[in-house]
């Protein structure tokens, strides 16, 4: 059974005293449902499971309105063998996106108080602000990704204190032993491979190498590329599909900026409106937008038409690269190929499933360009990450001119042990997902 951080978050919200009804949101085929019935199974002595997609008939039991007893009502109807424990018992609607309703009723549900609620879905073929006004103030939602790294960690056998350990090594700035370094730089590059798509997490770990992992993630890319077809409603799925396809190619090119005018031949913005928040909403790709000036406040001061597009889950970007591509990262490890392209959308990756939102900065005339910024309490802070150990010309600039007011240092990521300069953080890959617990406690 592969660990998951949700399990600890349904947990502690299952202790509190005064928890709303769940939507657990995220992408398809990252863990939401098993995650879910885990937790249920172990911290309920009864629990109500439906399934929007698989159980059909249960579409009708809101049809009398949404009085919990009705519903109740209802339900017990269509399943005999249901038992409904005040205060021990957990209803789970699952793929929820298949009946709005459900999500009206949530708010009866939070105000009868009787019984514990979690919805899930992958939240394509609806509008969530159209949950947002029959809900708000009634729900509470969390965010679902694939495995991150610290899950893999543990996973491939490595425990909380061996996470710990290299925490104490960041916060003090030690240097990591030879042998520390290449252990968990190799794990990291397995973590690149694979990603953390649960399936294939796990096919990989109980083979203990990467037979079959590839055809699970094209198939996972094949079923994302079904749900557009299914679930695009008004939008035109061809755009769709096109832009999720050509991802790859950009994050190729050297800017990796995303155009949609190279798309495909004339195409033009207006022509694709809504196609990127499309595929950004339902969890299938990260986007990072382009700082206007490299300045406090981060999300008032970025270009809302000048961005980059990653993959959610780094293993589906390198299986959606050419048979020999993919080949050469897991039986070369030649993981330096495609312009940089893999180590920045690994970052990317970690620095969302650290909660952090993507910005970089290009100047007109590319003379400093900055992968990604996050920010501690009082700085902006320039992250720079390089395939190897390459220059840091940019960052240097950043953290010297006085005109960057809100910059004072910078981090740099790349295949180097922890170091700091006195103007930037030196840190391997591999620490990326200790990144925000680092800066909150480089503060206090």
């Amino acid at each position: 059974m592969l660990k998951r951080k949700i399990n600890e978050y349904l947990i502690e919200r299952k202790n509190s005293k005064d928890k709303l009804p769940l939507i657990v949101k995220g992408a398809r085929q990252i863990g939401k449902t098993r995650s879910i019935k885990e937790f249920a199974k172990e911290n309920y002595k009864s629990v109500i499971e439906i399934n929007f997609v698989l159980d059909k008939q249960y579409k009708d039991i809101f049809d009398e309105g949404f009085d919990v007893d009705t519903i109740i009502k209802n339900i017990s109807l269509k399943n005999r063998n249901a038992v409904f424990i005040p205060g021990k018992t957990l209803i789970f609607f699952d793929e929820i996106q298949e009946c709005i309703n459900c999500a009206t009723s949530l708010k009866s549900f939070k105000l009868d108080g009787r019984y514990d609620v979690i919805c899930s879905g992958s939240l394509m073929g609806i509008n969530y602000k159209e949950i947002e006004s029959v809900s708000v103030g009634y729900k509470e939602d969390y965010n679902m990704y694939s495995m991150d790294f610290e899950e893999f960690l543990w996973a491939r056998g490595f425990s909380n204190g061996q996470i710990d350990y290299l925490f104490k090594k960041m916060i003090n700035l030690e240097p990591l032993s030879d042998l520390e370094f290449n252990t968990y730089l190799d794990i990291f590059h397995e973590y690149m491979v694979i990603g953390g798509m649960p399936k294939v997490v796990d096919t990989f770990v109980t083979n203990n190498n990467f037979q079959h992992t590839l055809k699970l993630q094209r198939q996972i890319i094949f079923d994302y590329e079904e749900d557009i077809t299914k679930y695009a409603g008004g939008l035109d799925k061809a755009k769709i599909l096109n832009v999720y396809r050509k991802i790859p190619l950009f994050l190729g090119q050297d800017n990796k900026k995303f155009q949609i005018s190279k798309v495909a031949h004339g195409a033009r913005n207006r022509e694709y409106i809504g196609v990127v928040d499309w595929l950004v909403n339902a969890g299938f790709i990260n986007q990072c937008f382009c700082l206007e000036n490299p300045e406090l406040p981060l999300k008032g001061n970025y270009n809302p038409e000048n961005y980059k597009l990653y993959f959610m889950d780094t293993g589906l970007l390198v299986a959606s690269l050419d048979d020999e591509a993919a080949d050469d990262l897991m039986e070369s490890k030649n993981y330096g190929t495609y312009k940089g392209a893999i180590y920045e959308n690994v970052v990317n990756d970690m620095l969302v499933k650290s909660g952090y939102p993507l910005f970089f900065y290009r100047n007109e005339k590319s003379t400093i360009e900055m992968d990604f910024f996050v920010r501690d309490h009082r700085h902006l802070i320039p992250v720079e990450v390089k395939a190897k150990d390459g220059a840091t010309i940019s960052l240097n600039k950043m953290i010297n001119d006085e005109k960057f007011k809100d910059i004072k240092y910078g981090i740099k990521f790349c295949e180097k042990t922890i170091s700091f300069n006195g103007k930037f953080y030196t840190f391997p890959y591999f620490l990326v997902f200790l990144l925000k617990r680092f800066l909150k406690e480089k503060q206090i």
